[in-house]
């Protein structure tokens, strides 16, 4: 994400109106935008793979998924983020046409510029999301994914998956073996290229 030095301050309504012709997609915090980076082939791959896996499964249930595209918005801190895959199954957010307000799942594929943001900053304001369950971050370096659940008590429990072990998302009662996220993906050598 990199600042975008065209707009010192937008209003939540300005941004999202030049969202709508941008050429390039921006994240928005606090009255500014910033820029949103391209995807690698891992990357893009691993997110292909989570889509066809999570939308044949959800199909015919009150669920929806968006990929890339769709903004996720935390209203109490005036931000608006673009999700890899978001899942709202809360009927709510049928009102919101470039926006979602009450996802369920959110899931990030990671990348060396990207990690350190989401892991920290986007995790802790993903959390302000009461409808939030599970924050998943996907590694594309090697085989492993990261789901913090929130508990009954509302703290947030850290799931590791690696190797064949099988990926749970309580949020949307799914399960795969994650050589399924994974088909395809041939793992960076060199992360510099």
């Amino acid at each position: 994400m990199t600042l975008s030095q065209f707009h010192p301050y937008l209003s939540p309504e300005e941004y999202l109106e030049a969202e709508k012709s941008s050429p390039i997609k921006h994240e928005y915090i606090q009255g500014q935008i910033y820029a949103m980076a391209g995807a690698s082939d891992v990357h893009v791959t691993i997110t292909a793979n989570l889509v066809a896996l999570l939308r044949n499964h959800i199909r015919g249930t009150r669920c929806r998924l968006y990929v890339a595209d769709m903004k996720a918005r935390i209203e109490s801190l005036d931000i608006f983020y673009y999700p890899d895959i978001m899942v709202t199954c809360d009927s709510r957010d049928t009102q919101f046409e470039y926006f979602k307000r009450y996802p369920s799942l959110i899931i990030e594929v990671l990348s060396p510029s990207t990690e350190a943001l989401d892991r920290g900053d986007k995790f802790s304001d993903y959390q302000e999301l009461d409808t939030l369950q599970e924050y998943v971050l996907v590694s594309q370096n090697r085989q492993r994914i990261d789901c913090f659940r929130r508990n009954t008590e509302g703290r947030w429990v850290l799931y590791s998956y690696r190797g064949n072990q099988q990926l749970e998302l309580n949020s949307v009662t799914f399960s795969c073996p994650l050589t399924d996220v994974y088909e395809d993906v041939a793992f960076p050598t060199n992360l510099s290229k």
